[in-house]
């Protein structure tokens, strides 16, 4: 892909809020598209997503409602929601752990030794937690003294643990939005929902948090609302 071409497709994305009815998005789409998605960076590899691709035309229609009737839930001909799932992180870790395995023969070397320990070891340090905070007290406690000499990471509770996923599957639904992008088609990424109605619909668990719900089609004029001001580059970015 040329420089070029990348940033015709940055240029080329903007949040659309009311869809052509006449065009349709093809599945294949939005399925390489949410294959891209997967390929996205996370933390530690822990891949805690799930990405919900609501094709039944009865629950599109009830999402409508759930998105507070926005013109782009409305409108749009296909929805995805991105869900955080860190409620998974000792299944995605043994996963992990069973993939550093099974490079082994014989004797680990230094990195798959690294690897064992980082799964087995700190990603439990990181992820667990217990009704009374004594995981995080011991990560809190950890991070102090370690960090007294020299820089440490700074483990802490169940904040900073939803900070660490929903950070990664924003960048999944980014990827998502730029897949689309490419496609030909456009997309709007709605924070305006129902959390615990569209988590009651999915039937998803206590742990699982709604990140955010993109709606896919093609572009109106009307779609768009207004030029893409952004603060300027010189405001935001300091060279040190």
């Amino acid at each position: 892909m040329s420089t070029s071409y990348f940033d015709e497709i940055i240029e080329k994305r903007r949040s659309n809020r009311k869809f052509d009815a006449n065009v349709e998005v093809p599945n294949e789409v939005i399925q390489k598209s949410l294959e891209r998605s997967i390929l996205s960076p996370n933390s530690s590899n822990m891949q805690l997503w799930e990405f919900y691709w609501i094709q039944t035309p009865s629950l599109k229609e009830q999402f409508t409602a759930l998105c507070l009737g926005q013109n782009a839930a409305r409108t749009a001909k296909q929805l995805v929601v991105f869900v955080t799932r860190g409620d998974l992180w000792k299944q995605r870790a043994n996963w992990n752990l069973a993939r550093v395995k099974e490079t082994i023969q014989g004797e680990p070397d230094k990195m798959q030794k690294r690897g064992l320990d980082y799964y087995s070891k700190l990603m439990p340090l990181a992820y667990r937690s217990d009704m009374f905070g004594f995981f995080t007290f011991v990560r809190r406690t950890i991070s102090f003294f370690m960090g007294l000499n020299k820089p440490f990471f700074r483990l802490g509770g169940k904040a900073d643990q939803r900070i660490t996923v929903h950070k990664s599957c924003a960048l999944a639904a980014q990827t998502f939005m730029l897949s689309i992008a490419a496609e030909g088609f456009e997309s709007c990424p709605m924070e305006g929902f129902d959390s615990n109605r569209v988590k009651k619909i999915l039937n998803l668990p206590a742990g699982a948090e709604i990140n955010m719900i993109i709606a896919v089609g093609k572009a109106t004029p009307e779609g768009i609302w207004g030029a893409r001001n952004r603060v300027p580059y010189n405001e935001v970015v300091f060279v040190k």
